[in-house]
């Protein structure tokens, strides 16, 4: 079984830049995580999405912090929390989630090329 994809298939992940505009505490999830709320600008506006990412943010830190997200996923229920954006992020090497994001500020709802 091969992992390559075709660039059609790439195509497909609409992954799109936004700003997170409020970070709180999410106590119902299983593991540590906070509800973000994130701006993707006018042509998506602001979407919810749940992200495991205590570790090495704030709440604080997180409020006008620039991340990556898929937004073309279906919606997905995580509790009480309906996550509609896939907040994208790598492991470190302890396993604790840091933010895919572009180096400089974009606009929002900027699509990756």
């Amino acid at each position: 079984m091969s992992n390559e994809i075709t660039y059609a298939d790439f195509d497909k992940v609409d992954i799109r830049v936004g700003t997170i505009i409020e970070a709180a505490l999410f106590p119902e999830a299983r593991k540590p995580a906070y509800k973000l709320r994130i701006d993707f600008g006018a042509e998506i506006g602001i979407k919810r999405s749940s992200a495991q990412i205590t570790v090495h943010y704030t709440p604080e830190m997180l409020i006008g912090r620039q991340v990556m997200a898929v937004v073309n996923f279906p919606p997905r229920q995580i509790g009480p929390v309906r996550s509609e954006v896939l907040t994208l992020g790598f492991e470190d090497e302890t396993g604790a989630i840091v933010l895919a994001a572009p180096e400089r500020a974009v606009p929002n709802g900027r699509k990756i090329m």
